[in-house]
This record gives structure tokens, C-alpha cells and sequence, in this order.
């Protein structure tokens, strides 16, 4: 069954631009390369780079970053933008890279993309190197359990109430916008922490990130009803 993504890839790249959705720029760029910054990172990886944003602005931070993304156009244009860097067609859940690889793995928005997460995170796990950074953005539980967006209007067009359904069950679900058309899925947090846990990764940072700036009524929307989640986990350093 197809994701979307291959039929949705120039609208996304269209809706992305040089900054990023409202999304990415005014909520969670911040927080993210917050972490980022907090220790040296030699090698990255960018699980699910998309059309290659991130991946560049952890270059021009000095970061030899690797960007994998199974649909071509994406790569494609990652590599256009971007011919220094390197990009490749891959999927999570078989990571065609050795046992401890990289010293930072980014998942930025992408797990909700992932259908096999039981082996996408283990794979993730798996290329970091002993004492090497997991760090996750997402949408939270919230968001992914919400038909059509959630908001429910009143009388007087006013969103009053946010509508959730089958939020402990892991299911799929199509979602449109802007002649953007994709699968995501909703998985329960505690689907994730359970993968996570199951690695021996330790948890070090947890955050529902809040917006900085940008438009005020829109910024409200967000405070109501926490979209997003970040995550930091770290493999423990091996044993002496």
C-alpha cells in the first residue's frame, strides 16, 4: 500500500521553502538544535530527512551528517540544494550502516511515517555508537488519535472543543492539506517508550515544546493542545 509520499513529494518540498512550516520553525527548530548543541557531534544521521532541511542546518554547524529517505524525489532535491552532503534512499527499518556508526541519530517528525516502528527503532539503537544521542521529535498522542484535526467549531466559528477517538489503539490514518496527501500512524506514547526502553536507552530530556513567536492565534491553538513532543535517549557508554 502506498504512503503518499511519492504523489505528495513536490507540494511538500513547495510547502517547506528554504525555513520550514510553521511547524518546524516556530515550535520545534529551536529545541532541537538546542539538544543538538549541548555536546561535539561528529557523525549524524538523519532518519527520514525529507527534502533535506535539517541535514543542512546541522552541516553549517560543522556536522558530517548522512540524510536517508526512502521516497527518490526527496533525495533528489536534498542533493540539488545540497551537493557536499550526503544523501541516500534508505528506510528506517533496515539501516544499511554498521553498529555504532554515528554519534547523534535524528528522527524529526518522521516516526508517525514509520509502519514497522517495532524494527525502526531497535535499527535506530543500533547505529549509534556507545554514549551516541537518539533524538526525537513527534507529533504527540494527542494529535496522531485526532479525525480530520480534531478542533470542533461552535455556533460562532470559535474552536471550543478538541475531539480525540481510538487514542490506545495503533492505527493508520490519511490526512490532506495543501495538495499534500500522506499515510501517518497513531501509536500510543507508550508504544514508543516501550521500544525505546527495550534498547537499554536511557532517557535524558522529555519536552512538549510551546511556540516562540509567530502568529499569536495560531500560537494559542498550540498552547491548547500539546502537537508536539522531544525526546532525547542516549545508549549507555560501554563497559569497562
Amino acid at each position: 500500500m502506498t504512503d503518499g509520499w511519492d504523489g505528495s513529494a513536490a507540494a511538500w518540498i513547495a510547502s517547506q521553502g528554504e525555513h520550514g512550516d510553521y511547524a518546524r520553525r516556530v515550535v520545534l527548530d529551536r529545541p532541537m538544535l538546542d539538544r543538538v548543541g549541548l555536546r561535539p557531534v561528529g557523525r549524524a544521521l538523519d532518519v527520514g530527512c525529507g527534502e533535506g532541511r535539517f541535514c543542512r542546518m546541522l552541516a553549517e554547524r560543522g556536522i558530517a551528517v548522512t540524510g536517508i529517505d526512502p521516497t527518490e524525489a526527496f533525495i533528489a532535491h536534498a542533493r540539488s540544494r545540497h551537493p557536499e552532503g550526503d544523501y541516500r534512499i534508505g528506510r528506517a527499518e533496515a539501516l544499511d550502516f554498521a553498529d555504532g556508526t554515528f554519534d547523534l541519530v535524528v528522527s524529526y517528525l518522521t516516526l508517525i511515517d514509520i509502519p514497522d516502528i517495532g524494527r525502526a527503532i531497535p535499527e535506530m539503537a543500533r547505529v549509534l555508537a556507545p554514549g551516541g544521542r537518539l533524538l526525537i521529535a513527534n507529533l504527540t498522542s494527542f494529535i496522531t488519535a485526532s479525525p480530520d484535526m480534531g478542533w470542533q467549531r461552535g455556533e460562532d466559528g470559535t474552536r471550543q472543543i478538541f475531539r480525540i477517538d481510538d487514542a490506545s489503539d495503533e492505527i493508520v490514518r490519511w490526512t490532506e492539506w495543501d495538495g499534500i496527501r500522506i499515510r501517518n500512524w497513531h501509536r500510543p506514547l507508550s508504544r514508543y517508550m516501550s521500544l525505546l526502553l527495550a534498547q537499554g536507552l536511557i532517557l535524558r530530556h522529555f519536552d512538549e515544546p510551546q511556540p516562540q513567536g509567530g502568529d499569536s492565534e495560531r500560537a494559542a491553538l498550540y498552547r491548547r493542545v500539546p502537537w508536539f513532543l522531544v525526546m532525547e535517549w542516549e545508549k549507555p557508554a560501554a563497559s569497562c
